[in-house]
């Protein structure tokens, strides 16, 4: 059985089904192909329920707080992982009732359930049926990566995707990986209850930041009681009773940390393997993702891969942008990703904003720069809030006075960088944003004066 539409897209993320809602809107015949949930990985287990999960940590890290506050509370604060699951799961179903029924709502899109693969170039088999169509969207996202270390196969591991499904609480959580999903759910579990053990074959959390915030991150989770484990090689893997037991090298000496769970945050892995892209005659590099040109094209005329499956930025909010950059190219527009600035956030409590470079990446372009940090202590709002962990750091060209990078680690740091991020975005030099006056008091009224204290990058 074979059926033909105008368009294929296979996989429903953040560039799917959006994608889908457009070219139904013109009128095309559109197929939209998921083998699971509608909405992706943010939806179903990255955005939306991780960010759920830690305004509940939250919530428990305030309430035994209060006393700080003045506030005194009857009893030990507990907490029911069973009511936290289900906040959880009410709110992931909310999502995906809506998207679903948006989407089925539009006369000439079809939503088809099944696992998609390439059968020729403009061939698509799913379900027992052929889809053809002369114009087709990869949007099939990625997942964890499990490693191939020794008693992998014979352990309980959980991933971002499994650890979804958990509604008690972990006697003695161990996460590889002290990069961005991991240090989430560290602190996500530790505010929980659970005892967190960290561990990485890196020197430092957050290993893609500067030294200074990673430094800092590490010291506000250590002063909450986790752990963190660094330089780890020669990692294997056994059964400990109903738990695990990870058996490892730590700065070349042997050790072994036993715990109730493992959670893997050690990388991302493209969906391409059961695509069979090769059969369509798309190329793919050494790690599984399918290359693109500046407008999401990829070699193969008439195919376009979007969202996480290109390695082109791998959030949320770089596989929307991808989405509007290929319907405005469908209407004639020449919108591309060329000179996106790179901007993304770390969730932990107090959040990462960065934007733009870091301090390496400056110094190797070897253009003259500006820098400054501020601690958080300096601002009132945190200060008021008795939440000074963290920092502010710039970086500007200093023949431009353009701003090149920043990072806010800090109360409202994913919201702050936003300031900064507008300014990067129009190209104004930072002699603006230093002499534009901000409402007081703010967190984004100290980024004046951040700016005020530029010093030559040496």
């Amino acid at each position: 059985m074979s059926r033909a539409f105008d368009a294929i897209i296979i996989g429903a993320g953040q560039s799917g089904p959006f994608l889908a809602a457009d070219l139904a809107g013109r009128g095309w015949s559109v197929a939209l192909i998921e083998r699971a949930h509608l909405g992706g990985t943010c939806v179903n287990d990255g955005c939306t329920p991780t960010k759920t999960l830690i305004a509940s940590a939250r919530a428990a890290h305030m309430a035994r707080r209060a006393g700080d506050f003045g506030v005194r509370l009857p009893g030990e604060v507990s907490v029911d992982m069973k009511a936290v699951k289900a906040r959880k799961d009410a709110v992931v179903g909310a999502s995906v009732e809506s998207l679903t029924q948006w989407l089925g709502g539009m006369e000439t899109l079809t939503l088809i359930e099944g696992e998609a693969r390439f059968v020729g170039r403009r061939e698509v088999a799913v379900g027992g049926e052929t889809l053809t169509a002369p114009k087709i969207f990869i949007n099939t996202g990625a997942r964890a990566r499990i490693p191939d270390w020794p008693g992998i196969e014979q352990v309980p591991y959980l991933t971002n995707t499994s650890m979804m499904d958990i509604d008690v609480l972990p006697e003695h959580l161990i996460i590889a990986g002290a990069n961005y999903v991991g240090l989430e759910f560290a602190q996500m579990y530790r505010r929980f209850g659970s005892r967190v053990t960290v561990f990485d074959h890196g020197k430092r959390v957050a290993s893609r930041e500067d030294p200074e915030i990673s430094d800092a991150i590490r010291q506000m989770l250590e002063d909450e009681g986790i752990e963190f484990v660094f330089e780890t090689g020669d990692v294997a893997l056994e059964k400990n009773g109903e738990g695990v037991r990870v058996k490892l090298t730590a700065s070349g000496e042997a050790r072994a940390i036993e715990g109730s769970h493992l959670l893997l945050a050690v990388g991302r892995t493209p969906n391409t393997d059961a695509l069979d892209p090769h059969v369509a005659g798309i190329e793919m590099d050494s790690h599984g993702h399918i290359p693109v040109d500046d407008h999401l094209r990829t070699n193969v005329e008439g195919i376009w891969a979007m969202g996480d499956v290109n390695g082109r930025g791998a959030f949320t909010h770089t596989s929307y942008n991808e989405f509007e950059v290929v319907a405005d190219n469908l209407s004639g527009g020449q919108r591309s990703i060329a000179g996106r600035i790179p901007v993304y956030a770390l969730y932990t409590d107090p959040p990462l904003g960065r934007a733009g470079m870091n301090e390496a990446q400056v110094r190797n372009t070897g253009r003259p720069a500006l820098v400054a940090t501020m601690p958080m202590q300096k601002v009132a709002r945190a200060r008021e809030r008795s939440e000074t962990n963290g920092l502010m750091k710039v970086l500007v060209d200093a023949e431009t006075g353009r701003i090149l990078g920043a990072a806010v680690l800090g109360i409202e740091g994913d919201e702050v960088i936003h300031v900064l991020l507008a300014h990067m975005a129009a190209g104004t030099p930072y002699s603006v944003l230093k002499q534009t006056v901000h409402i007081h008091p703010t967190v984004s009224e100290l980024v004046p004066t951040l700016l005020g204290g530029l010093k030559p990058l040496e």
